[in-house]
């Protein structure tokens, strides 16, 4: 992405691996809602140019023998794109995730949408078998999954998702998984309609059409009670209110979405409700290894968020379609797997 609204296909050098990392071929990327607002030049944490790129699956090409991770030559794998600094306050107390200096893939760094890229060994997961377009969306899921995760999801709770792109579906299908009762909001009917479709189990949706609709649709679901936990996987002001209106008293809500707006709103609710309020930041390794595990034994259809498949000379075309038709598209993926071995 060279400036906003500019995609172009470059040539560099076939990079070589260094002690400890590890060469990757890349097969297929997925256009995160991240990389979207990278192209549209609204993203809070993007520089240009940039190659994109942190939602992929990947060949082993050259490894360290006998590394400690088990990694080999012809393993299919997908990969942590968050580079956290090791010494900040963060890191020391474990939330690596949240690392005050974190450099993501394809962010604050290079990505992975290049033929071959090097990453370091203890980053990279094998699939276990599972193909490689599907694997291409474990990276999103991990952002969802550890969002649910965040706000104790367990079973038999009532769980609102405001937000039905592609970490919104994926947050509901982490909540179902966990035995949820999952319910859907947005202000698009058209992704309403989509998620309703393509049968992730949801309960019922809202349509987000009005302040008065809203509300009186959540009274309605919840007798009046409120939603025990709501997850916003949007970022806007709007939205976030939305989560803390619509979850109820002595409930949990978990912030997923990014933003670069401000929100007044009356905070005396958190106290009033007295509220569970988490912000979710990236994965971990856990969630990687879990959901491998999980979509492997067929307990989660992540297969079925990816809608629309782009040869890698189409590359440019993915992100000016995905950024003019997002009510119609959930997960956007790149094949890069035909690409000719660079000389």
């Amino acid at each position: 992405i060279d400036e906003p609204g500019k995609v172009s296909i470059i040539e560099r050098e076939k990079p070589v691996r260094n002690k400890g990392e590890v060469l990757l071929k890349i097969l297929y990327g997925g256009i995160c809602g991240s990389d979207l607002v990278s192209y549209r030049g609204t993203f809070a944490y993007f520089d240009y140019p940039r190659i994109p790129g942190h939602e992929f699956s990947a060949e082993v090409v050259e490894c360290d023998e006998n590394n400690a991770y088990g990694i080999k030559p012809g393993m299919i794998v997908t990969c942590n794109p968050y580079y956290n600094c090791g010494h900040c306050y963060s890191c020391e107390h474990g939330h690596v995730n949240a690392c005050m200096d974190n450099q993501t893939l394809g962010c604050q760094r290079d990505g992975a949408f290049q033929e071959y890229f090097s990453i370091s060994e203890e980053r990279v997961y094998d699939g276990k078998g599972m193909d490689a377009k599907t694997l291409a969306a474990i990276e999103p899921f991990c952002i969802s999954y550890h969002g649910v995760s965040r706000a104790n999801v367990h079973e038999g709770d009532r769980v609102l998702i405001v937000g039905a792109g592609t970490i919104g579906v994926l947050a509901a299908i982490a909540a179902k998984a966990r035995g949820a009762e999952v319910y859907m909001c947005d202000v698009a009917a058209g992704k309403l309609e989509m998620a309703t479709n393509l049968d992730f189990g949801l309960a019922g949706t809202i349509l987000n059409d009005s302040p008065e609709h809203f509300k009186a649709r959540v009274a309605e679901i919840t007798d009046g009670n409120g939603f025990d936990v709501t997850v916003e996987a949007v970022g806007l002001p709007s939205t976030f209110q939305n989560c803390i209106d619509a979850v109820c008293f002595g409930g949990r809500m978990v912030l997923i979405g990014v933003g670069k707006k401000n929100l007044d709103f009356n905070f005396t609710l958190i106290q009033k409700k007295e509220l569970n309020v988490y912000g979710s930041r990236n994965a971990l390794k856990k969630d990687f290894l879990e959901l491998i595990d999980i979509v492997n034994a067929g307990k989660a259809p992540l297969q079925k968020v990816i809608t629309n498949v782009y040869p890698f000379e189409q590359a440019a075309k993915a992100f000016e379609d995905f950024s003019n038709n997002p009510g119609d598209m959930l997960k956007v993926v790149i094949d890069f797997s035909s690409i000719n071995e660079m000389v």
